[in-house]
């Protein structure tokens, strides 16, 4: 610490009020400037003692702070809070154990709080950070406050916005025992670095502005909260990234705007959530993935439903939307390629929910675009199956056939005589049973082998036959396809 009478008068404030814990307000002051040293040396304990019946602490308002405040591995017993001031450097914090700590409305050149520990909460509200904040493996028991706040990537400074991808929060590995609070307007140039983090009480972001368009909005590989709240007009540009993340209670998109880094807007791959509402205000612009995730309910719109979406491996428990069967298999058909799962998935939703006439359209469906991806041959046969049986889903069309193919040949062979196998011995003739026997590939009634025609009945006989064979095989073949999952 200098000695008193080197010390300017803004100083010699702040070390007659620092012992009391009084607030210093310098925002109308003469002299506004405060050494970062001198900062320092009272969090340390380089100041004048504490007065009597006082509880020390450092609240300073409105002052300009030169120089570098490094508080590396530093030991800061008594809390801080900084208000309205302006640092002309980047905080040093690196492996700083902390009270609680505010930087309230300031304006920064950047936070270094790597392996930063804060027994209390840590506040950044409507501050300006110009430069990078770390808080990489950080441990905070209380709670983050970023509502309000601007947060400029050192890569984007004094660059066109969207020029190159950039991080303005590097916190893979945070450790939150609290809420992160990033509401209010907060804005971000440049993506928030947010691997293995974990949100012990939640990540809430409501109308946040994120802004890296050429690389990730949020990058949250393996991160874990108990709630992550991305609503009310939340906007990203760039890619949110949340593949292996756990959200163990609601995951909400209601009423966000997703703009992608130009290729993917949302990678929930192997997400596991609760409640994940996909609900945006627009339709994202660009791949929802959600592969492998696995999700207790989920809630989608119109909006989503519009989007590139991935859904080959995603579980769900329940489904809410206001939608029909139509939508869900438009939703499913603009997947890319052919995948059976989320087809299984849908049916098997709606026979949990005992619309077991939509599980099996979906399950038509999906043999349907199978067919799609199969040979010529494949799908001639997959044709046959489909209009003859509906692929074992639709076993009546089968009956609707051979209704009008015994109509058909009942009629046609009232007309005209046939000719006795065995003349005098036999049944008379009838078309009707004649008819049923022709289409009965096995057994019969025995006037197949009684009477015979020529000329075009005979034909007529031999389609029956063929056609009998037909139905039955199909019927056979799409009742085993319709009880394997495949």
């Amino acid at each position: 610490m200098p000695a008193y009478e080197e010390l300017g008068e803004a100083e010699r404030r702040l070390c007659e009020a620092f012992p009391r814990g009084e607030e210093l307000d310098l925002s109308g002051a003469a002299d506004r400037t405060v050494r970062a040293g001198v900062v320092a040396e009272l969090l340390l304990g380089g100041g004048p003692g504490a007065a009597r019946g006082r509880v020390g602490g450092l609240r300073l308002t409105g002052a300009v702070v030169t120089g570098q405040l490094d508080l590396t591995g530093a030991t800061v017993e008594l809390p801080v809070q900084l208000r309205d001031c302006t640092f002309e450097e980047r905080v040093l914090l690196r492996g700083a154990t902390m009270r609680s700590t505010s930087f309230l409305g300031c304006r920064m050149a950047g936070v270094d709080g790597w392996l930063l520990r804060v027994d209390g909460n840590l506040f950044f509200e409507d501050s300006v950070i110009d430069g990078r904040v770390t808080l990489t493996r950080a441990h905070i028991t209380g709670e983050l406050r970023f509502s309000g706040a601007r947060l400029t990537a050192t890569e984007l400074l004094g660059a066109q916005p969207g020029t190159e991808p950039a991080w303005a929060l590097w916190a893979g590995g945070l450790v939150m025992e609290g809420g992160c609070f990033a509401r209010k307007g907060f804005r971000s140039r440049g993506g928030l670095r947010l691997v293995g983090a974990n949100f012990g009480g939640g990540l809430f972001m409501e109308r946040a502005q994120l802004d890296n368009p050429r690389g990730e909005a949020i990058s949250g590989d393996d991160l874990t909260a108990s709630t992550m709240i991305l609503t009310e007009g939340f906007t990203a540009r760039g890619t949110i990234r949340l593949p292996g993340a756990t959200v163990r209670s609601r995951l909400s998109l209601d009423g966000a705007k997703l703009h992608g880094d130009g290729t993917t807007a949302l990678d929930a791959t192997r997400l596991t959530a609760g409640d994940l509402h996909l609900t945006p205000a627009a339709t994202p612009e660009g791949t929802l993935d959600l592969g492998a995730a696995q999700v207790a309910v989920l809630h989608d719109n119109d909006l989503s439903r519009s989007a590139d979406t991935r859904l080959d491996g995603l579980s769900y428990t329940s489904l809410q939307g206001a939608t029909g069967l139509a939508d869900r298999l438009a939703w499913l058909e603009r997947g890319p390629g052919y995948t059976p799962q989320p087809y299984e998935q849908l049916a098997a939703w709606y026979r949990r929910i005992g619309h077991d006439d939509d599980a099996r359209r979906v399950l038509l469906a999906k043999q349907r675009r199978r067919r799609r991806t199969l040979g010529p041959l494949g799908r001639a046969w997959g044709r046959l199956l489909d209009v003859t049986v509906g692929y074992g889903y639709r076993p009546w069309q089968a009956a609707l056939w051979l209704l009008a193919l015994i109509a058909g040949g009942t009629a046609a062979f009232s007309h005209g005589t046939p000719t006795a196998a065995q003349p005098g011995q036999g049944a008379p003739f009838n078309p009707l049973i004649y008819t049923i026997d022709l289409l009965i590939p096995i057994g019969g009634f025995g006037q197949r082998t009684a009477w015979y025609w020529t000329d075009l009945h005979q034909w007529l006989g031999y389609t029956l036959i063929a056609a009998g064979w037909l139905l039955t095989t199909a019927t056979l073949a799409g009742v085993t396809r319709s009880l394997n999952r495949t």
